[in-house]
């Protein structure tokens, strides 16, 4: 099938993927008199003396901001606001059908961080979460971090940390099917952008002692001739405990577990045979992988996952963000913290039973109907016992 075609004439055909529908139908004088003026007077009187009451009263309590400004749109890179919207509308539709979370698209003519910043802020009464999407680095770190501080809503880069929620998922349950210890691993991370930096940090708190962060300049380490900034400066101080110089060959020599947030055939098969026995590699680059999986088999690689849903262990964003918002919406959570994080992880790798577990299965499938559920429970759960939850 030609999913481009069809995608634009699909989007033709509809102009979008999203209209507004009233839960309330205003057939006559009465239920336009409830819907509206006089009657809508009395809810604004609620939420005006107790502004809690907007959760009981508003969509607030199940709706999301998706929110761009177009920086850099899948793969496609800077190109605005307005080419960014068709994603956007495709995320708020994953949302609804894969959690029951209803979702708007806000694409932002605003390209410096103060402007981001400032329009969300201004929009977040209207909304109970705001999701974050295709904004690019350094950017969205600082974003990010300025909105978890200022908004008592949670604030979610779902490109950070969607990807590092799905990634540790599998890795938990990849390092299972080939019995290593996650506190005893070497790690690769091939391509420390915003994916990248947020697998990194979530490994770290799951357990992962011995990371290697590389970049197309080499391997990150303090003072290296290539330079360094911003986020990569911080990685450079806080990975690679082997004081390892050089590039991804040598960076991969050894290592049990490759993770690609980089380009199409970063990893070559020489340096996937390098790897240590029983080696995973989870190479993400789309459309192409940094190997592809025949190959990465044939080099001696044991457990292989793309971002492709034609290949075994996809690593789908879409298996974590509708069940986290559901599950922090749920308990009106003023933040997605890492307990709640990694609560997702460990619910989405414990629903593949260990007597199912196998080289080609170490993850739910994006269409298992158990997933946002499972994931909303268990960040529900994290977020009352870390204390961020109102209900």
């Amino acid at each position: 099938m030609d999913y481009n075609a069809a995608a634009l004439a699909m989007h033709e055909k509809y102009h979008g993927k999203l209209a507004v529908e009233s839960l309330f139908s205003v057939k006559d004088r009465d239920a336009l008199s409830t819907a509206y003026t006089p009657g809508v007077a009395e809810p604004c009187r609620q939420i005006a003396k107790n502004p809690e009451d907007v959760y009981r009263y508003t969509l607030k309590s199940r709706t999301v901001a998706v929110v761009t400004n177009g920086t850099a749109v899948l793969g496609l890179g800077n190109i605005g606001p307005e080419a960014g919207l068709p994603v956007m509308e495709g995320k708020c539709v994953l949302f609804k059908e894969f959690g029951g979370v209803d979702a708007f698209p806000i694409c932002l003519n605003a390209t410096t961080k103060e402007e981001v910043v400032a329009a969300v802020k201004a929009i977040a009464p209207t909304f109970g979460g705001i999701n974050l999407e295709d904004i690019r680095s350094p950017e969205c770190f600082e974003i990010e971090a300025e909105l978890e501080r200022d908004l008592d809503i949670p604030v979610f880069h779902d490109d950070q940390h969607g990807t590092a929620i799905i990634v540790l998922a599998g890795v938990l349950n990849a390092l299972k099917v080939v019995g290593k210890d996650i506190r005893r691993i070497r790690v690769v991370q091939n391509g420390p952008g915003a994916a990248g930096t947020a697998i990194i940090k979530m490994l770290r708190t799951a357990g992962v002692e011995d990371i290697v962060a590389v970049d197309e300049h080499g391997i990150l380490y303090p003072g290296r001739p290539a330079g360094l900034a911003g986020h990569k400066a911080s990685l450079a101080q806080t990975t690679n405990p082997r004081h390892l110089t050089g590039g991804l060959a040598e960076a991969v020599k050894g290592a049990d577990l490759f993770i690609g947030t980089s380009v199409g055939g970063a990893l070559t098969a020489e340096m996937a045979a390098s790897m240590a026995p029983d080696a995973i590699v989870f190479a993400m680059a789309n459309p192409n992988p940094e190997i592809l999986p025949e190959d990465a088999k044939a080099a001696g690689v044991r457990v292989v996952g793309t971002g492709r849903s034609d290949f075994p262990n996809q690593i789908n964003n879409v298996l974590a963000f509708p069940g986290i918002f559901k599950g922090a919406l749920a308990v009106r959570a003023r933040d997605i913290n890492d307990q709640m994080k990694l609560a997702a992880a460990s619910a989405l790798a414990g629903l593949i039973p260990d007597e199912e577990l196998n080289e080609e299965n170490i993850l739910p499938k994006a269409f298992d109907p158990r997933v946002a559920q499972a994931v909303a429970d268990a960040v529900a759960k994290a977020a009352r016992e870390s204390g961020v939850a109102r209900l």
